[in-house]
């Protein structure tokens, strides 16, 4: 309303009534332009479009999965076999020693049979020279 005019209280009335009828029909033409096949197709094709995206959102979602999976499985192959691989190095390692040591045991009993064959023959021959000087 312009203020500088001198509306009377019955201009102001109608002034109001008319600003709200055209707001019920800007109302009406907007409600019938959502209710219109037009607006229906537009609403189902965003609709599809989201389905879509919520489709393609989930595969990528399930292809990493996958891919984690995948990954965690790799890993755990590759540390059983390097658990694997660790116990039959130990095992070789403890078949080695224990060779070691049988050959040591019995290279010390060879020598300690030859001392003693040693220690024998010369008391033998102590015993054969002290005869031998009687």
């Amino acid at each position: 309303m312009d203020r500088s005019k001198n509306t009377g209280f019955a201009d102001r009335l109608t002034a109001a009534a008319e600003a709200k009828k055209a707001l019920l029909e800007r109302a009406a033409r907007a409600r019938e332009a959502a209710d219109s096949p037009e607006a229906a197709e537009r609403r189902a094709a965003r609709e599809s479009i989201a389905a879509a995206r919520d489709a393609r959102i989930a595969e990528r979602k399930a292809a990493r999965l996958a891919e984690q999976a995948r990954q965690a499985a790799a890993l755990a192959a590759a540390q059983a076999a390097e658990a694997a691989a660790h116990a039959a190095r130990l095992q070789a390692e403890k078949e080695a020693a224990d060779i070691a040591f049988t050959e040591r045991a019995e290279r010390e009993a060879i020598e300690e049979a030859e001392k003693q064959a040693a220690r024998d023959a010369r008391y033998a021959a102590r015993k054969a020279r002290k005869k031998k000087g009687r």
